[in-house]
C-alpha cells in the first residue's frame, strides 16, 4: 500500500527530466552537497590514513544501507525541511542525490587501496629483487676469493 505523500515512479518520465525538476536552492539540498563535496575532500586527503578510511568506509556504506529508513522517514516529514515532496515510493530520489555519492566515494576509496596495494606490491618485488641479486653477487664474490 502507497501512502499519499509518495511520488509514483510512473510519473516520471526521464532522468534528466528528474533531474531538472529539483529545486537545487532548497538549503538542505544545499546542505547535502556541501557534505558530499566534504566526504569526498576527506576521502581524499585521508588516504594515507587506512584506519580513518576504512572507518569512514562503514560509516558511508551504513548510510547506504539505512537509505531506505531515511527515505521513509523524510517522506513523512518532508515539511519540515524542504519546499516540495521528492521522496518517491521506490527510493530513487534518494538513490540519486545521496546513495549514489556516497558509493561514488566508496569506490574512489577502493581504488585508492588497490593503487596503494598495488604500489606496495611493487615495492616489495623490488626489494625481493634487490636482495635476491645483492646475495648472488656476495656469493660470487666468496667464490671468486676460494678460487684465489
Amino acid at each position: 500500500m502507497i501512502e499519499q505523500d509518495f511520488v509514483e515512479i510512473s510519473q516520471i518520465n526521464g532522468f534528466l527530466t528528474f533531474l531538472w525538476s529539483i529545486d537545487w536552492r532548497d538549503p538542505w539540498l544545499i546542505g547535502l552537497c556541501i557534505f558530499h563535496i566534504s566526504v569526498t575532500l576527506m576521502a581524499l586527503s585521508t588516504r594515507n590514513y587506512g584506519n580513518f578510511q576504512a572507518v569512514l568506509f562503514f560509516i558511508l556504506l551504513l548510510l547506504v544501507y539505512f537509505s531506505e529508513s531515511i527515505n521513509r522517514l523524510a517522506s513523512t516529514n518532508w515539511k519540515i525541511f524542504s519546499r516540495q515532496q521528492y521522496f518517491d515510493s521506490r527510493g530513487l530520489f534518494i538513490s540519486v542525490v545521496f546513495s549514489v555519492p556516497i558509493l561514488l566515494n566508496c569506490m574512489l576509496m577502493v581504488g585508492s587501496w588497490l593503487w596503494q596495494s598495488r604500489q606496495l606490491m611493487v615495492t616489495l618485488r623490488t626489494a625481493q629483487l634487490k636482495e635476491k641479486l645483492r646475495l648472488e653477487k656476495q656469493k660470487r664474490r666468496q667464490e671468486s676469493l676460494k678460487e684465489e
